[in-house]
């Protein structure tokens, strides 16, 4: 019996460890003063390389999360995880360094 609960309890810690995708992850709350002074054509070219920038994070959290899925079914290791792929932190800093510059742009009426 503990036998079988201590093996519950290991794949539910494996199981919660395994990376998010990309859509499920929220962002980090970045101040717009950050890119207050920034002009119209900087915060144009700075929004394009944040972009960028998650696009390449979310194929590789998603190359994560899917060797997660494939390591917790074969091996009961998350795989992607565990070799260093998850970029949770990163994307979230990335999608909220996003919603800043939209927002100075807003404001600024860029």
């Amino acid at each position: 019996m503990n036998k079988k609960i201590l093996t519950m309890l290991a794949a539910l810690i494996f199981i919660s460890s395994c990376a998010k995708r990309p859509d499920a992850i929220s962002p980090t709350t970045i101040p717009v003063s950050a890119y207050q002074a920034f002009s119209c054509k900087e915060l144009d070219r700075e929004l394009n390389r944040e972009r960028a920038e998650l696009n390449d994070l979310s194929a590789a959290q998603n190359q994560a999360a899917n060797a997660d899925a494939v390591g917790v079914f074969l091996i009961g290791i998350p795989a992607g995880s565990v070799s260093g792929g998850d970029k949770e932190g990163k994307i979230s800093v990335t999608k909220g360094k996003i919603l800043s510059i939209e927002s100075v742009q807003l404001s600024k009426k860029c």
